[in-house]
């Protein structure tokens, strides 16, 4: 059984330049053209889960899958749990139902091909099922999907399922059951604040996310952190960018691992497959 004091470890495996901030910057024809930076953060992030014994689900993209299969090997080799990102992060909002079950379909068979090992989880970019995007929930039951952690129930331009439950829980979906877990968030003065990881890690005071899981662990739910690779990278390539995607994509950086290596201290983790069990 997961103790109420065990969070779950999650990274969202994508490229520096897939970030949907830099999507008026970076084409997608010019993809194949930049010089990957994937490996060293990745195998970092690795490291720091094996020094501190903790284990992770990795929201891998199809389009990664395909250009670095051994990282896909090296992350199931350690005994993480290897989720699906969707194929080319690509939001739910731009897509129509038919293109995101050949999204999610894609990259679950080349996963699981991969890993030998079924593929049950789902995370989609930029958080982005939505209200009105519910059909999204529905496909992914139907594609043999067991969680999600789409739902962030903040509110926010470009993403945010407002209302949603904070805590993990099960949705009733085409007659079958899919497990949401939603990135941790703290309820203070009547509002819902992100507290999961990313930019809100890098860019808050570490007493934030310390804050938000001692809060899950006396509510007695487990909290969900998220990170990218790229946030361990600060010396990617710069692109010319607006002041505020500048500060929020950019910014300490240098920070992150320093960061990283204090919460894997701090806190337990586990993967959300290993968990799921607990909620049945």
């Amino acid at each position: 059984m997961i103790s109420t004091r065990t969070h779950f470890f999650t990274v969202d495996v994508e490229e520096y330049f897939q970030v949907s901030a830099l999507e008026p910057y970076v084409r997608r024809s010019e993809w194949d053209t930049r010089t990957s930076r994937l490996d060293a953060p990745l195998i970092r992030i690795l490291e720091l889960l094996e020094t501190h014994k903790a284990a992770a689900t990795f929201f891998v993209l199809g389009w990664i899958a395909e250009r670095h299969p051994d990282l896909v090997r090296s992350i199931s080799g350690a005994g993480h749990d290897v989720a699906s990102h969707g194929w080319g992060h690509r939001r739910v909002t731009t897509l129509d139902p038919a293109q995101f079950r050949e999204s999610v379909r894609r990259s679950k068979e080349l996963l699981e091909d991969l890993t030998g090992r079924p593929v049950r989880g789902y995370r989609a970019p930029s958080f982005s099922i939505v209200p009105g995007r519910e059909w999204a929930l529905e496909i992914l039951v139907e594609e043999g999907f067991t969680y999600d952690s789409s739902l962030f129930p903040i509110r926010r331009p470009g993403y945010g399922y407002r209302n949603g439950k904070r805590s993990p829980h099960w949705l009733d979906v085409n007659g079958g059951k899919l497990l949401e877990v939603p990135p941790t968030t703290v309820k203070t003065w009547g509002a819902t604040l992100p507290a999961a990881g990313g930019g809100y890690f890098r860019l808050l005071p570490y007493g934030v996310t310390r804050f938000a899981l001692k809060r899950c662990e006396k509510e007695g739910i487990p909290g969900t952190f998220y990170i990218h690779p790229w946030e361990l990278d600060p010396d990617q390539p710069r692109e010319r960018t607006s002041l505020l995607t500048r500060f929020r994509h950019y910014g300490r950086l240098r920070s992150t691992t320093h960061k990283l290596e204090r919460l894997l201290a701090d806190f337990k983790f586990t993967s959300i497959q290993d968990g799921i069990a607990d909620f049945d």
